[in-house]
């Protein structure tokens, strides 16, 4: 089987795997990944190959669908490489690629770390679909699905979460953006990701100002 079957054969298994998911962690969700990761990735020195199956392959068992359990979406994606043979080499670094792009693992020191220029690539596309218009669409959907408060002005947004903590929060959506989203422009690792990833962050600063302004009934 070569490079392209093997791509094929893997956005079918993803689609099948995640029909029905939550709609910010879809399929539409990864094939948004999988566009912005090969967009990104023409600018830098990196393996197309690894990049597209990490891409597709990253959100394919999101641990918090699965009671927080982080060991599921490297399992299944490792045995469905291993059924299409998939090089062990390749195996591993999309693994380790799956194992450390969740923004929450960044926030626990304790987690041995791992680094590819395909990872940040990954990570920087996975993280633009976290902001901008997306991004918001994607946090309310998610607030709406876990019954979370829009907005409480008696609970201010934790800047300083740990990795447990976040994993656990129920604050209203609203904070998320101070407590992720805000923050994502500044963590982006290569240059595509930084300026797609400004003009986002500056649309959701918009957004914001509007929010409370009609929130207040002043505009």
């Amino acid at each position: 089987m070569n490079k392209s079957q093997i791509i094929n054969q893997t956005i079918q298994f993803v689609k099948e795997t995640l029909q029905g998911a939550e709609g910010g962690h879809d399929w539409f969700h990864i094939e948004r990944v999988w566009k912005n990761a090969k967009l990104i990735a023409k600018n830098e020195n990196i393996d197309l190959f690894i990049v597209e199956l990490g891409a597709l392959l990253h959100d394919i068992a999101d641990a918090k669908f699965y009671n927080g359990d982080e060991s599921i979406g490297p399992k299944k994606a490792r045995v469905f490489l291993k059924s299409l043979r998939v090089d062990k080499n390749v195996i591993e670094h999309i693994v380790n690629i799956i194992n450390h792009i969740s923004y929450k693992n960044s926030l626990d020191s304790s987690i041995e770390k791992f680094h590819s220029k395909e990872l940040d690539v990954i990570q920087d596309a996975d993280r633009l679909d976290a902001i901008g218009a997306i991004g918001i669409a994607r946090a309310f959907n998610y607030g709406g699905f876990k019954n979370r408060e829009l907005y409480n002005p008696k609970i201010k947004p934790n800047l300083s979460l740990s990795k447990e903590a976040y994993k656990k929060s129920n604050t209203p959506t609203i904070n998320h953006f101070y407590e992720k989203l805000l923050l994502l422009k500044d963590k982006m690792n290569t240059k595509t990701g930084k300026q797609i990833a400004a003009n986002r962050h500056q649309f959701m600063e918009q957004y914001l100002k509007q929010f409370y302004s009609e929130w207040e009934g002043s505009k």
